[in-house]
């Protein structure tokens, strides 16, 4: 396989190396229920059962559990290759998917929603996987390895900018389990395709060079700022999707939350046509000085002008620092994993933000039921000032 990109890395350019245009179609269909089972799973629980807390409570557990397994998965992935671990985990976590349906639509016991929704841990990283193979390809053409990074984080963000509005769509249009059993099978759909570009795929590790990840230097502080960047993910999307709900216009919850992943994808995608200046630990910072900055206008839409559409404004900025910080957080894992051991950083990396994530969207049910949607977004602020401090204080090399 070609290793380099020719001349001076473009978006276009990336994908005339065989077989990336394939396995990223396979792996943007993969990523979409991302945006998509989390939203359908609150708005489904919620509108049966009637509580915010029990539906924030369920998906929190669920990400839990994810935070749990995948470094795991991950691990298996680097030792025996992605095709054959990526197959059996997405069968376990799309009959966990149709199980919570099931659970929700027959009126079953409050925890069954708890132990269908942990089963869908299994779900793999398919950014990750997506990652790690453009580490392989272009290990050693660092600014188009750069622009590969900001084209993954945007197609996150698209993924949940389309996600979360095409949930509320089909929970609201159709039936209120629409938009998981629509994400389970895109998302068993998209493995099959990613998996069958084998030529792209790296080289299975049976025998890792480096130690866990966790003990790398630089590791453990990185994936405390991913928790508490997570915090502001979870937070948000429950504290938008009450507050919509609240004002009487619940399908459209999704569609606002929309405008903040819009703006993230416009960020990743200009941030990547930026050359790298200066050490990553640097500009992280900068970074997430800008989110804890930006993260406030949601709060203060919410709280003084008591509008929807002030509140849909505001997301939009409020989403443009998020992708420049995924990116340079991203690529110092890429920098400080272990040889070997990739999917299991970048894993790892992607578990800090589930688990943040399942923190901020608890955190945001319970204050929404015993306080208010408005008073919720005060979670968000307070997870990125948490995350500007882990980055002031992390270590400054890269």
């Amino acid at each position: 396989m070609p290793r380099r990109t020719p001349q001076q890395p473009t978006y276009g350019r990336l994908f005339t190396l065989p077989g990336t245009r394939a396995f990223t179609a396979g792996n943007l269909i993969a990523r979409l229920p991302a945006g998509m089972l989390s939203v359908s799973a609150v708005v489904m629980i919620a509108g049966t059962r009637g509580s915010y807390a029990l539906a924030g409570a369920v998906t929190a557990t669920g990400l839990a559990a994810t935070a749990t397994t995948a470094p795991w998965i991950a691990r298996l992935t680097d030792r025996h290759g992605q095709s054959r671990t990526a197959l059996p985990a997405t069968a376990v976590a799309a009959l966990g998917s149709l199980s919570l349906l099931l659970c929700v639509h027959y009126g079953a016991p409050d925890w069954t929603l708890f132990a269908a929704y942990t089963a869908t841990a299994t779900t793999p990283n398919t950014g990750g996987m997506s990652r790690a193979r453009w580490a392989h390809l272009l290990a050693d053409d660092p600014e188009a390895l750069h622009m590969a990074n900001s084209f993954e984080q945007a197609a996150d963000e698209l993924c949940f900018m389309l996600g979360p509005a095409l949930a509320a769509f089909l929970c609201g249009t159709f039936f209120p389990e629409a938009g998981t059993l629509v994400g389970a099978v895109l998302l068993v759909t998209g493995i099959l395709i990613f998996t069958a570009q084998r030529a792209t795929e790296p080289p299975p590790s049976p025998t890792p060079k480096g130690s866990s990840p966790l003990r790398a230097p630089g590791i453990p502080p990185l994936i405390a700022g991913f928790i508490a960047t997570g915090a502001v993910f979870g937070a948000m999307e429950v504290a938008t999707l009450a507050y919509a709900d609240a004002a009487g216009h619940r399908t459209a919850g999704g569609a606002v939350l929309a405008l903040q992943a819009a703006g993230s994808c416009a960020a990743g995608l200009l941030y990547g046509r930026l050359k790298p200046a200066g050490s990553p630990q640097h500009r992280l910072r900068w970074c997430l000085l800008a989110m804890s900055t930006l993260m406030s206008l949601p709060l203060l839409a919410a709280s003084t002008l008591d509008s929807l559409p002030a509140l849909a404004t505001a997301l939009l900025p409020a989403g443009m620092a998020t992708a420049p910080t995924m990116i340079t957080a991203m690529t110092l894992v890429q920098h400080r994993t272990p040889e070997g051991r990739l999917n299991e950083g970048m894993s790892l990396a992607v578990t800090g933000l589930l688990l943040g994530i399942a923190c901020g969207s608890a955190a945001a049910g319970w204050t929404t039921d015993h306080a208010s949607p408005t008073a919720a977004f005060w979670l968000p602020v307070a997870a990125a000032t948490s995350a500007l401090l882990v980055g002031v204080q992390g270590r400054t090399t890269p």
